[in-house]
């Protein structure tokens, strides 16, 4: 998974901020660094993200959360998985462009037919 996440960390993101965002989710009480972990894997896995901004607003919305004392679920809500859907929603994703290149590149092709 490193090398997977090293690949898509210089593809679309500076490595010093991705360093400084575990950096900062390394700091959050075990249950939400349990969640983040979590989350983190469900969206690399279901997603194909190519951003990194839902990773920040997730950690946005923990350590508010922590600063006001709420437990995770209180964030998320039960349904882990369907906050995650939202989080990401209109996101690019890995999927979505290898979609637009082959429509681009076929049509290319048969234009020039």
């Amino acid at each position: 998974m490193n090398n997977f996440l090293k690949k898509i960390i210089g593809d679309f993101a500076d490595k010093k901020e991705w360093r400084a965002m575990e950096a900062r989710a390394k700091m959050l009480p075990d249950d939400y660094r349990f969640a983040y972990k979590e989350i983190k894997r469900y969206l690399w896995k279901s997603s194909g993200l190519v951003v990194i901004d839902p990773f920040k607003n997730l950690l946005d919305m923990f350590e508010e959360g922590v600063a006001n004392g709420k437990q995770v679920l209180e964030i998320t809500g039960k349904d882990v998985a369907a906050f995650c859907d939202e989080l990401v929603r209109g996101e690019k994703t890995y999927t979505e462009k290898w979609r637009e290149a082959l429509n681009r590149d076929i049509a290319k092709k048969l234009k020039k037919q």
